[in-house]
């Protein structure tokens, strides 16, 4: 066959990487999600450490909850109403400032005062811990350190700055680079995220034990100001489309009645929600390494590391081919895969079994992940982004912590085997319906077709 009888088609795998906006951007924000990790751990330890207190470490999950279920919506619209870059740009410097804090509080940890409203919320802490937790004294609980109220203080206006500067973050790709490489960077954007999930607990960890709490927060706060300095080289490629509705209920709302009218962003969104709510194993891992696979620490970690292990050798592959020509279908394929391999994981009594079963829930879940946000990218018009975006993140984020209250329950009612399997068999039917009642999103174009309001 002649060479004009060829394909003539090339995938570039590092397009959108050749694009010096997007490095910028890419290299900030994964340093910025690294130090926050490293940060996720060190701040734990330490709770711990000072309160040996498990329902201390559990306040924090409310920290970040009560942001997330508040802000969503109305951080969506900020970023639909004023500039990304800025916004980003300013919750780089706070989350900088809040970490130099924490990381001044843990060298005060000797020479903190007693305040009485120190003293006082220390008080609150310990009341809320005793309605879960009895021991008390020595070897007990120890709500005594008088930094404590502040460092819950300080992550509560962390956890602000971050949900409200979020939507800003997730919205503002399409503004850095050209359309056709909007998916190949979705796809570095989420080998990148799970390559800090990995790395920066690990550092974090090495760091805290070497140098102590106070290093890891330092450093963080420098990684903040390195992420404000690379956004001041970021240029918008494509104009920004601001949101010219008027202040109003409906107007904030709009995120949510757009991804009513396109059901392909729909029923992904419903396919992740589910996912993650059905699906959700993280927490319960600990429960499996020690009472059915009776492996150690060790083994634990290898648990815990194996679903990123496998999304970012997927987001690495998924970078080196040609885009999906139906990601739709492939998407409830990678859903009810993930499903089957959650049923694995509760049914196996195997390490090597687990292992390969968690390390394809990983491959899936990026799947999953690569599409849904692709499809919120380039459907969804500019002024809309930041809401969609929004909607969408209380929904994910949110049934994270449903799917570990849910884990916990059903373990306690009806095992964990069975608290597992049924969680990824319920995923699986999950898929099903939504390829009956969703036909829109299994005839989904190729990505590089789409536009917004096709």
């Amino acid at each position: 066959m002649s060479d004009s009888g060829r394909s003539t088609y090339y995938h570039d795998p590092y397009a959108a990487l050749r694009v010096r906006n997007y490095r910028d951007f890419m290299i900030g924000g994964f340093l910025s999600l690294f130090g926050r990790q490293a940060v996720s751990i060190a701040i734990g330890w330490q709770i711990y450490e000072w309160t040996n207190s498990a329902t201390a470490l559990g306040l924090m999950g409310l920290i970040n909850v009560i942001p997330l279920i508040a802000l969503s919506l109305p951080a969506g619209l900020l970023a639909d109403r004023c500039d990304r870059k800025r916004i980003i740009s300013l919750g780089a410097v706070g989350a900088a400032v809040c970490s130099l804090v924490l990381g001044l509080l843990a060298l005060g940890h000797d020479w903190m005062p007693h305040w009485a409203p120190l003293d006082w919320g220390n008080r609150v802490l310990l009341r809320i811990a005793l309605v879960f937790e009895k021991q008390v004294g020595s070897g007990g609980l120890n709500f005594t350190d008088p930094e404590l109220p502040l460092i819950y203080l300080v992550l509560f206006i962390q956890a602000v700055i971050r949900m409200l500067t979020w939507p800003a973050r997730a919205s503002i790709l399409p503004l850095l680079l050209p359309k056709e490489k909007l998916s190949n960077a979705i796809m570095w954007n989420s080998t990148t995220f799970e390559t800090a999930t990995v790395a920066g607990p690990a550092l974090g960890g090495f760091i805290v034990a070497w140098f102590g709490f106070a290093s890891v927060y330092f450093l963080d706060a420098a990684i903040g100001l390195l992420f404000f300095v690379l956004l001041l080289r970021v240029r918008y490629l494509n104009k920004p489309e601001p949101a010219k509705e008027g202040r109003s209920l409906w107007t904030m709302l709009a995120g949510a009645q757009f991804i009513w009218r396109k059901k392909a962003i729909l029923g992904a969104s419903t396919l992740d929600l589910f996912a993650v709510l059905l699906g959700a194993i993280t927490e319960l891992l600990p429960v499996f390494a020690k009472e059915i696979l009776h492996v150690g620490p060790i083994g634990l970690g290898w648990l815990r590391a194996a679903p990123s292990i496998g999304a970012v050798s997927m987001a690495l592959w998924q970078a080196h081919r040609r885009p999906f020509r139906r990601p739709g279908a492939a998407m409830l394929w990678a859903v009810g895969g993930f499903g089957a391999a959650i049923v694995t994981f509760g049914l196996s009594k195997n390490y090597a079994l687990s292992l390969a079963a968690l390390l394809l829930t990983g491959v899936c879940d990026n799947v999953s992940v690569v599409v849904r946000q692709s499809l919120i990218q380039l459907l969804t018009p500019d002024h809309l982004r930041g809401r969609v975006t929004g909607v969408n993140q209380v929904f994910i984020g949110s049934s994270n912590e449903i799917g570990a209250l849910r884990g916990g329950i059903m373990v306690a009612l009806l095992g964990p085997v069975a608290a597992v399997t049924l969680g990824g068999a319920g995923t699986v039917v999950v898929v099903l319906l939504v390829a009956w009642l969703v036909p829109d999103l299994r005839r989904l174009k190729p990505l590089n077709t789409l536009k917004p309001e096709e």
